[in-house]
């Protein structure tokens, strides 16, 4: 525990410190990039935004920061201790090697797997790649039907896309208004030539948690490989691939406060699962991910899990705690406040909100001061409303004033007060200029207005 207050002590003292003083002690050239820093006396200046100081961070589902402790863990690996683990001949690749058996160990321990069934990727993307497309590519012969949900991560929709394009079939399920897959639809769609099921552990943009168990039952049951993304689970809420009975799953470094850049696939090996590798060259991780593994990154994941394993009973009393404070403190200054998603079903530091009656992007716009966002990094270019909301049956103007606060180990409460004061006001300010919020506190059903065209 002295550990864990040590370091969230030392994240806050270097979020408010100088960027120029925390670079100086690296090196001379680091420092003088950062004197042309977008960052001066009056504020920061980026992207035509003007912001008074750096904002509070609630955008943990996007990416989190890297634990203190972690990057302790990876800068040997960066600058005594740099061999190519794939190095047989001399000390250094020896001891890189060693440093990423314990890493795969760390993270399969975290999952209740054996170190033999973890392969190391760039992130949680390849991991749903190489599962979704290297299944079916393996199998194809036989096995020409894919079945996962509405909701999934982009990278998992657009790879199943992409064997549609080959000829295979794919059975999107629809999800409720909580945003559950249905166990029995998941049942029926299951076919003599399913290849695979696909259904992420925890949603990226509303947090709500899917039956894996039961799913991975129904799989184990009638035979058919099950893949989750697991990438907004680790480390959050208990897994274990043995009760879920997965065959594949995806996990991410930079979700659990690890270095960016880094993933897994865990491979289950008995009942064996066999893909057909998405990148060819040096048969590096088992011939399933050619390439050389980055030790410091596969260093810092392991750490990141084996952080996670011990405190995470305690990071989600904390966080749970910060997620009731933030949604009590909106909602008693607001009306009009609706949680998209399961309320019971859900990892408590994702927190998706819609404001009736204000208009999403300006209410972005006027958080400045907090970073959150209004859905998925992935897709946050883009001005449609949320592909997760809609499938929920979302109303299209609630889905557009959709906002994620995403709440970590190293929120405070004084942060998330901020956050309540901001939030409130700026609702506050755009409902002042909204007709319809007008409308609305006279008793006018918008509803059922006719709307004329001209």
């Amino acid at each position: 525990m002295a550990s864990r207050l040590h370091s969230s002590r030392l994240f806050q003292t270097l979020k408010t410190t100088s960027p120029i003083c925390r670079l100086r002690h690296l090196s001379t050239a680091t420092a003088a990039a950062a004197k042309e820093s977008y960052e001066d006396a009056d504020g920061i200046s980026m992207k035509g935004v003007k912001i008074s100081g750096r904002p509070l961070y609630l955008d943990m589902q996007a990416t989190s920061p890297v634990d203190p402790r972690v990057l302790d863990a990876m800068l040997p690996y960066y600058l005594s201790s740099f061999g190519n683990p794939h190095s047989r001949t001399h000390l250094y690749g020896w001891e890189s090697d060693l440093a990423v058996e314990k890493a795969r160990a760390q993270v399969a321990a975290l999952i209740n797997a054996s170190p033999k069934e973890i392969v190391f990727t760039s992130g949680a993307t390849e991991s749903n790649n190489i599962s979704v497309k290297g299944v079916m590519h393996f199998y194809k012969e036989k096995k020409r039907h894919v079945i996962t949900t509405q909701t999934e991560h982009k990278c998992v929709l657009d790879s199943c896309r992409h064997l549609q394009q080959e000829g295979f079939e794919v059975t999107y399920l629809p999800v409720g208004s909580d945003g559950i897959v249905d166990i029995d639809q998941m049942r029926s769609a299951i076919r003599p030539d399913t290849g695979l099921v696909s259904v992420m552990t925890v949603n990226n943009e509303i947090g709500v948690i899917q039956p894996i168990e039961e799913i991975g039952n129904i799989c184990r049951e009638l035979g058919v490989p099950f893949h989750t993304d697991a990438a907004q689970a680790l480390g959050k809420i208990p897994v274990d691939v043995e009760k879920m009975n997965v065959s594949l799953m995806s996990l991410s470094g930079h979700k659990i406060y690890g270095p960016k850049g880094v993933g897994a696939l865990y491979m289950r090996r008995r009942p064996r699962i066999r893909v057909e590798p998405q990148m060819n060259g040096g048969g590096q991780e088992r011939g399933i991910r050619s390439g050389t593994v980055p030790t410091p990154l596969v260093v810092g994941m392991g750490a990141a899990c084996e952080l996670a394993m011990k405190e995470m009973e305690y990071d989600d009393k904390r966080i749970s705690d910060l997620q009731e404070r933030l949604l009590n403190g909106i909602k008693a200054k607001l009306d009009g406040v609706v949680v998209n998603g399961s309320k019971e079903k859900r990892y408590a530091g994702n927190l998706n909100l819609s404001f009736a009656y204000v208009e999403g992007e300006s209410l972005l716009m006027g958080l400045k001061e907090v970073a959150v966002s209004s859905g998925s990094a992935c897709t946050s270019a883009s001005l449609e409303p949320s592909y997760v909301l809609r499938a929920l049956g979302v109303d299209e103007d609630m889905a557009h004033t959709s906002i994620r606060f995403g709440i970590g180990r190293f929120t405070t409460e004084a942060e998330i007060d901020r956050a309540v004061e901001l939030t409130v006001q700026q609702v506050e300010k755009l409902r002042e200029m909204s007709p319809l919020y007008e409308m609305v506190k006279e008793g006018i059903d918008i509803k059922s207005i006719q709307w004329a065209q001209h």
